[in-house]
């Protein structure tokens, strides 16, 4: 098994078929990261299946075709699992995802979204031809109404996705999926399962989420002190320190939210988000050394970090150091060159080359 050094996994959900600590710590052996939620630096974002639970098909849709626009690899739980090394999939696959979704007749975005949350044998290609029946099966369940997420809902309710291959699946009113045995129905929709029964892992979920939902609407008191609950539960969790400082600093609470930044930093010296935010927290507290080494930390870090430069131009330019604003405005209009804080950077890169060739003049 090769290492996965330079790996960053995102975890959206939480898992449902394997213990998040557990994940954790193969992923730490083998010199990857995990964090929860996404930062610059994730690679691959996992979806778990407790999304399902929480978020509607277009909600989720959505977020994996904007993830999709992005570099970042999108992976299923079994994906996951399997790069870990912590699963094996069926050998016997030689079928390309164009080849299912020709002999299946399911959209290519049905396929994609039925792959992430694991409703084939294989979570991606190659497929077998079980798969091609499972998706000939999927495809009968939309045209009867089902959706995609009510499918992926319920298959993990009857045990392992290929066992399906045998049965006869059956949808009531675009919503309950039955088996049908004989002339009777038995549901199979359902609750999903634990087949490893995380509670633990499953309860420091739920308490991450009501954090997110109370910081986007807005409630950032009470969205910091379910993340403080999170921390609790996880002191190693980096991103929960980081939006836990986010919310302080919308609450007024700067030495606090400058605490929680140092701490997420603590835990992970590459997070290059909360170098920058503490860097903007010091902008704001007057205490510009401090802002510049950390956004100079940050560049560091991650040196496509746009944002970052420009606004260490900024306060190079506060501070009179024109010719060092110059270079970060230059820079950053190699990553940036057609928004507003382009045009702005051009300005500045102009007002310099104008003191400058006025005091050589005079």
């Amino acid at each position: 098994m090769t290492g996965l050094a330079g790996t960053h996994f995102g975890l959206i959900g939480a898992l449902a078929a394997f213990p998040r600590r557990l994940a954790a710590r193969e992923v730490k052996r083998l010199h990857g990261h995990l964090l929860r939620g996404t930062t610059r630096a994730t690679t691959h974002l996992v979806f778990g299946r407790t999304l399902l639970a929480k978020l509607d098909g277009p909600d989720i849709a959505m977020r994996a075709a904007r993830e999709r626009a992005t570099s970042r690899v999108l992976l299923s739980e079994n994906a996951f699992l399997q790069q870990l090394g912590l699963i094996t999939v069926p050998e016997t696959a030689n079928l390309s995802r164009q080849a299912l979704v020709e002999q299946s007749r399911l959209s290519v975005e049905n396929v994609d979204l039925l792959s992430l949350f694991d409703a084939f044998e294989h979570p991606n290609e190659p497929f077998s031809f079980k798969d091609v029946i499972l998706a000939r099966k999927y495809a009968g369940l939309i045209s009867g109404g089902a959706s995609w997420d009510a499918i992926a809902r319920s298959v993990h309710r009857f045990g392992p996705v290929g066992s399906l291959t045998a049965k006869s699946l059956h949808i009531e009113r675009g919503e309950a999926i039955y088996l049908r045995h004989g002339e009777s129905l038995s549901e199979l929709d359902g609750q999903l399962l634990f087949e490893l029964g995380a509670s633990g892992d499953d309860d420091l979920e739920e308490w991450f989420s009501a954090a997110e939902t109370a910081e986007a609407e807005g409630n950032f008191g009470d969205a910091a002190d379910l993340y403080q609950r999170c921390i609790d539960l996880d002191p190693a969790d980096a991103v929960a320190a980081f939006n836990r400082a986010n919310c302080l600093r919308q609450s007024g609470r700067m030495a606090e939210a400058a605490s929680d930044y140092h701490r997420a930093i603590k835990r992970d010296p590459a997070f290059v988000e909360s170098w920058f935010n503490l860097a903007g927290l010091m902008t704001e507290s007057e205490k510009s050394a401090s802002a510049r080494r950390y956004l100079e930390k940050a560049i560091a870090l991650d040196k496509t970090y746009a944002d970052a430069v420009f606004n260490l131009a900024g306060l190079e330019f506060d501070a009179g150091n024109l010719v060092a604003a110059r270079s970060n405005w230059v820079r950053y209009l190699e990553l940036d060159s057609n928004s507003d804080w382009a045009r702005t950077a051009a300005r500045g890169i102009q007002f310099v080359d104008l003191q400058i060739a006025q005091r050589t003049a005079g």
